[in-house]
Formats: C-alpha cells, sequence, structure tokens
C-alpha cells in the first residue's frame, strides 16, 4: 500500500529542523532543535516525533559535501560534529525506512522546483543565505549534480582564511556569521552604535535579527554592515550571472528577512557589475517556501524516489 507521508529534516549550521509532510506537501507536523550538540540524538528524537506507520522514509538535507551512496557528510566546514557520522545507516536501522541524503542547498531547490518559485523555470540557481552560503543549480529542469559551493568562490583574492581552506570565500563576506564579526569588530574597535545596548553589553550575544531591526531604526553602524554584506553578496550573483546566465536567482534562508536593505545592495552591486544584458534577462527572487524549503526538499527525496 502506498504510504502519503515523508520525514523531512533541514539540517544547518546551528538548527535542526525537521516536518511531517504530505504527498501534496502539506506541513502537517513541526519539531526544531540545536544542531551544536548530539547530532545523531537529535535525529533520533526528531524522527522519533514525527514517525507515524504512514512514512515512507526520511530524507535529510545537510551542510556541506555529501556521499550519496554511502549516506555520510564528507566535509562540513559550518558542522564539523557531522563529518562522517553514519546517519543515514542509523535512522535506518532504528525506523525501518528508507533514509536519503542531499546537500541542503539540493534540497532548499528541490522544495522550490515542487512547490517554490521555481514550478515555472527552467533553470535557476538558489543560494542560501544563513550562517553560511550554500549554492544549488536547476539547469533544463533538472538538478545538478554538482557541488555548487557558491558560498566557498573566493571573491577577495589574498582575503581571510576560511575554515574550508579556501580564502577569500563569499561566506566570509556576506553570510550572517560575517556580518556579526564586522559589527564586534567595529564596536570593538570604538564605533558608536545602539548595537551595544541590545544584548546587554554582551556583543557576543548579538544576533542578525537585532542587526537589521536596529538598521531600520537608522542606526549608521547597523545599516552600513548590512550594505557591506550585500555589497560582497551583489558580486558573487554577478559571478553567477556570468556563469550560468539563468532564468531566474532564487534566494532563501534567515537572512533574506533584511531584503530591502541587505538584499537590494546586493542587487544594486550585481546590476553595477554584470553585462546588462545577461543582468536584464535574470530575475532575482525571494524564495516562497521560507524556511519550509529545506524541509519539504528533503521530503521529496522520499517521494520521487
Amino acid at each position: 500500500m502506498k504510504k502519503h507521508y515523508a520525514i523531512g529534516i533541514d539540517i544547518g549550521g546551528t538548527s535542526l529542523r525537521a516536518a511531517l509532510v504530505s504527498d501534496e506537501g502539506a506541513i502537517v507536523k513541526k519539531v526544531k532543535l540545536p544542531s551544536s550538540d548530539g547530532i545523531t540524538e537529535s535525529l533520533l528524537k526528531c524522527v522519533g516525533e514525527l514517525m507515524t506507520g504512514d512514512v515512507a522514509g526520511v530524507g535529510f538535507g545537510v551542510a556541506g559535501v555529501i556521499d550519496r551512496e554511502t549516506g555520510v557528510v564528507i566535509e562540513s566546514p559550518n558542522l564539523p560534529a557531522i563529518e562522517g557520522l553514519q546517519i543515514t545507516e542509523t535512522v535506518r536501522d532504528r525506523f525501518g525506512v528508507p533514509v536519503f541524503l542531499e546537500n541542503d542547498a539540493n534540497v532548499a531547490a528541490l522544495g522550490e522546483k515542487w512547490l517554490g518559485e521555481g514550478k515555472k523555470l527552467r533553470s535557476f540557481v538558489l543560494i542560501s543565505l544563513g550562517t553560511g552560503i550554500g549554492g544549488s543549480v536547476v539547469y533544463d529542469g533538472s538538478l545538478m549534480n554538482i557541488p555548487a559551493e557558491i558560498g566557498h568562490m573566493s571573491i577577495v583574492a589574498n582575503g581571510e582564511k576560511c575554515s574550508c581552506g579556501n580564502y577569500g570565500c563569499l561566506e566570509l563576506y556576506a553570510s550572517a556569521r560575517a556580518m556579526l564579526a564586522y559589527a564586534i569588530a567595529a564596536m570593538e574597535s570604538g564605533s558608536a552604535s545602539v548595537l551595544k545596548d541590545c544584548c546587554t553589553g554582551n556583543l557576543y550575544k548579538l544576533t542578525p535579527e537585532d542587526i537589521y531591526r536596529i538598521a531600520l531604526d537608522g542606526d549608521t553602524l547597523a545599516r552600513e554592515v548590512l550594505k557591506e554584506a550585500g555589497r560582497y553578496l551583489g558580486v558573487g550573483i554577478s559571478n553567477i550571472i556570468h556563469l550560468f546566465s539563468p532564468d531566474a536567482v532564487i534566494l532563501s534562508g534567515g537572512l533574506t528577512g533584511a531584503w530591502n536593505i541587505y538584499i537590494q545592495e546586493a542587487i544594486r552591486e550585481a546590476s553595477r557589475r554584470t553585462f546588462k544584458r545577461l543582468f536584464d534577462s535574470v530575475k532575482i527572487l525571494p524564495s516562497s517556501l521560507g524556511d519550509n524549503a529545506g524541509i519539504l526538499g528533503s521530503s521529496f527525496l522520499v517521494f520521487n524516489a
């Protein structure tokens, strides 16, 4: 008998989000846990809370380079604790259902292709903007089987060293982590900002949401942090358009909430750097699925199998 539900799990650098999803894309129940401690235990707990007799399988989206055949994460700069873990085998043995593993940006792209902005597009590049930066390419209607580690392309030739081993990575200059590092360094060097007052004096409790909220109130440093990160993101988007010339660039992840400062600055920078004819033929869109793109795409792995 056909089973009509899947469990989709999106494992990011800071949190693990899971949901019970129907084969029509409806989210029935959601669970969220930190991804920083006890990854295997958290995964088993999430699956256990969501498992029913009508679940056809479990899909994982994980930040990093994965081996689909062995179900192992080979390298994850933002979540090294998951590297080498037999997570698919562990979940399969515990619950007795098929388990599928894919890169987190790839599953977000699958979610968009299934239910979101990508439904009517033949080709698009998805950029996932959060703690780090991920990427995925859908070309001629299909997900390309390439790493698409957009966050780890060099945009500053002699830039900072990244945890991946490269230098000047986009992720170091345009991600949530980059924004926080820039803001904290500026305040520690004496820059005045209301940001100092929003986390009871402990700058290391600052969040990207704090920066955006205070930027909207006109704080100079907060606005410059978002614009600086946006300019670097624009460099990355320009590179992507020159390389793939897709129908659209879809932006997903938590940082898209700062669209009218961070993303608008990125669009301005990309337009300044890109061949006009190429830029004018590309739509730059927010994900219509929001934080659910990865969960839905992970579920799609199960249904598509």
